[in-house]
């Protein structure tokens, strides 16, 4: 099994840290009391900019879900079909070959699911097994990962494509002024990610092998991260104690998983990592001993385009592919966390 390609896509309007800023204070006005602290926030995100599915001006606008979900469905259609093809262009592959369809999103809904309707604008094939999964969050890209391996090791002559559309900008709500929701409205982007996913009978040659996954579910962690659902959408829930869940279980989850197949830390060279925030980022490095710029491309990743939900790993991911492409025969590993509260890790070996 391998990952044979990637491929992201992002709406056109992309604006600096700087001008959201501003953008946010006339959107909230005077029920923000303190507005330094919404600038506090937003300075200390490690975001310099971030694609938005609007132009800024037209956020101000929407008044109900409804209105704010139908943006949702048309630009994940445009933006999923941009990433689909660029992964199967890079893949040498058509929308005809793909076996699987395994698409996720935590920021929208529809039915037929999006995956539906981009096997009907994209004339993909009729067979195609559809597999849509919402409510992971941020973890779901690499969950998508780890279940597109299990369909091609079960099917080793077929190929996937995982596709994660997230346009965090539509959740934002007027009314809430919470803490959770000032640091998501500075943190979050939109954007979307394509990995197709290849059985070992399909005779590529290029890209990581898939050597193992685990899926690690915490109990009775379910309000640390997730959204509260109303009338008016999406409301963000994010607890402070995420750093502290993260300190105290990634370490031994994983070397549990690796110690499986006789491998510690140290034989991983390569980190693709959920870039969830700085104090995730932070908790991640110092909870598994990442000293020396493992998580780099991750930071770079968070600076570049904010947190991207699911898509962040994957678009990590893309980086390391397309310009950090370790040595052969480096282990490494992908790993994401998320609402529930889990975590999934998926070795690989490039």
């Amino acid at each position: 099994m391998r990952i044979v390609s990637t491929a992201s896509a992002f709406p056109p309007h992309y604006y600096s840290q700087e001008m959201l800023l501003a953008a946010l204070q006339e959107y909230w006005g005077d029920q923000v009391q303190n507005p330094q602290v919404l600038r506090r926030l937003h300075k200390h995100v490690g975001v310099d900019g971030r694609f938005l599915s609007l132009p800024k001006e037209e956020y101000r606008k929407m008044k109900t879900w409804g209105e704010a979900n139908g943006h949702w469905i048309r630009t994940a259609k445009d933006l999923g079909e941009k990433a689909i093809s660029g992964a199967l262009a890079g893949a040498g592959l058509h929308g005809r070959n793909l076996g699987a369809f395994f698409f996720v999103s935590v920021t929208g809904i529809s039915s037929p699911s999006i995956d539906a309707l981009l096997i009907n604008k994209m004339g993909l094939c009729r067979s195609i097994r559809r597999t849509p999964i919402f409510g992971l969050g941020c973890v779901a890209g690499a969950v998508a990962i780890s279940r597109a391996a299990d369909y091609v090791r079960a099917y080793p002559d077929q190929t996937a494509v995982v596709l994660s559309v997230e346009l965090c900008s539509l959740t934002l709500q007027r009314e809430d002024v919470s803490m959770a929701n000032l640091i998501s409205a500075g943190l979050f982007g939109d954007g979307a990610a394509a990995v197709i996913v290849a059985g070992a009978e399909c005779g590529f040659s290029e890209g990581p092998k898939i050597l193992a996954t685990r899926s690690v579910f915490y109990p009775d962690t379910e309000e640390m991260m997730g959204w509260d659902v109303s009338e008016k959408g999406f409301r963000i829930v994010l607890s402070r104690e995420i750093p502290n869940l993260v300190r105290a279980n990634l370490a031994h989850d994983l070397d549990d998983f690796l110690a499986e197949r006789a491998l510690t830390r140290a034989d991983i060279g390569n980190w693709a990592l959920h870039t969830g925030g700085p104090k995730i980022l932070e908790a991640t490095a110092e909870a598994l001993g990442l000293k020396n710029g493992e998580l780099d491309v991750s930071w770079q990743c968070l600076r570049r385009t904010g947190n991207l939900s699911s898509a962040s790993v994957l678009v990590v991911l893309e980086e390391v592919m397309k310009n950090r492409r370790p040595a052969p025969g480096t282990l490494g590993l992908l790993a994401a966390m998320g609402p529930g509260f889990c975590a999934e890790f998926v070795l690989l070996e490039w």
